[in-house]
């Protein structure tokens, strides 16, 4: 399921093959828009903190998370 659209109207399927599928889409595009920011955020200077609140997680969560992927 490529179209966020489609894969969001999906979610709410009374088919559980669609909705289950549909929500394994939802949360790796979610996942992927989340490192994209955290990576836009550090690039500007952003600290963890700041990142932490954007996010409403613990500093040490979101550092934890990308402290490799990111710096």
């Amino acid at each position: 399921m490529a179209d966020a659209t489609a894969v969001a109207a999906a979610a709410s399927s009374r088919d559980p093959a669609t909705g289950l599928a549909a929500v394994a889409s939802l949360r790796t595009l979610l996942e992927s828009l989340e490192e994209l920011q955290v990576r836009n955020a550090r690039d500007r200077g952003w600290s963890w903190q700041q990142i932490a609140d954007g996010l409403s997680v613990s500093r040490q969560a979101v550092h934890k998370k990308y402290r490799r992927h990111i710096d």
